[in-house]
């Protein structure tokens, strides 16, 4: 799923705005992440040093942000017509997911946001953090460690590096 959303982001900029910026916006949004901006870098043929760097600071962006305000935000929203079910549903869902953070705390909060798989990530891990009341000063770090093995994990695999890795075996 990211793949094809990366693949629409690319046809919609490319040649329109540089390569670079359009992996940083593609990092930015929820579900896709820094996972589908690794794999939009790849298939541009960006370096995958400048690649990384820029995937992983548009990833990480949001995360302040959403450490900071989201539950101000949704209890802002949960009053206002239309958006209390909305809510609702991204808290229940955060929380379903949330099992092995809960458990393991920090470890579960960066292995959370480390392993790419749908519904994981730096936005989902922030807004689990941020209900599970996890200090910022405690939470941005964690997020940002599983930002980076994320990245390492991507990297992997969107750049072929997995099969270089496996020959040298």
């Amino acid at each position: 799923m990211a793949e094809t959303i990366a693949k629409y982001f690319i046809d919609l900029f490319q040649n329109k705005i540089p390569n670079e910026l359009i992996i940083f916006i593609i990092s930015l949004f929820p579900i896709l992440e820094l996972r589908g901006g690794l794999i939009a870098a790849s298939l541009l043929n960006v370096d995958l040093v400048p690649a990384f760097i820029i995937c992983f600071l548009g990833n990480i962006l949001p995360v302040p942000f959403i450490l900071l305000f989201i539950r101000k935000i949704f209890d802002f929203l949960r009053d206002k017509k239309g958006f209390s079910k909305l809510i609702e549903k991204l808290e229940k869902s955060s929380l379903e997911k949330s099992g092995k953070v809960t458990k393991w705390r920090n470890l579960g909060l960066v292995l959370f946001v480390a392993i790419p798989l749908p519904g994981t990530g730096a936005w989902t891990g922030s807004l689990i953090a941020s209900i599970m009341e996890i200090p910022i000063k405690k939470a941005f770090p964690l997020v940002l460690i599983g930002v980076v093995i994320a990245g390492i994990i991507m990297s992997l695999f969107s750049y072929g590096l997995l099969d270089y890795f496996i020959g040298l075996f």
